[in-house]
């Protein structure tokens, strides 16, 4: 299973000043060391704000990955080549048909498969069946 965008900008973060906040409400500022895969964080000249306005300077912090509320990255991380190729993707995949007939296709060959659970060759709506009676 390969990681996501977000655990690769994660990655792309480390070795910067990043912003953190915990569940419980501190603030933690300081340099990212390291973010594995669960996002658990080790931070090194950490300056932390707890929730009544206290200020405290702590050398290293290693914050577990679930109690993380949410994180502030550098702006620089706008241009990591991973939303390039997101978008690349994104532009390479087609949608779903459009128009009339692409809807009335769909809605014929839902009625013939059973739709919403009426079993294989469900004959209600049309006229005429023998198979209805």
């Amino acid at each position: 299973m390969s990681i996501g965008v977000p655990l690769k900008i994660l990655h792309e973060a480390e070795g910067h000043i990043v912003m953190l906040e915990t569940n419980t409400g501190e603030v933690f500022r300081g340099k990212l060391l390291e973010a594995e895969d669960n996002m658990n964080c080790n931070m090194t000249d950490v300056t932390i704000t707890y929730r009544d306005g206290q200020v405290a300077q702590m050398d290293q912090v290693y914050i577990r990955g679930s109690k993380i509320r949410f994180l502030i990255l550098p702006d620089m991380l706008k241009n990591a080549p991973m939303f390039k190729t997101m978008l690349k993707g994104v532009a390479k995949v087609p949608g779903p048909p459009r128009g009339k007939a692409a809807a009335f296709k769909s809605k014929m060959f839902c009625h013939f498969k059973g739709g919403r659970g009426r079993g294989v060759f469900s004959t209600r709506g049309f006229r005429g069946s023998s198979a209805a009676r």
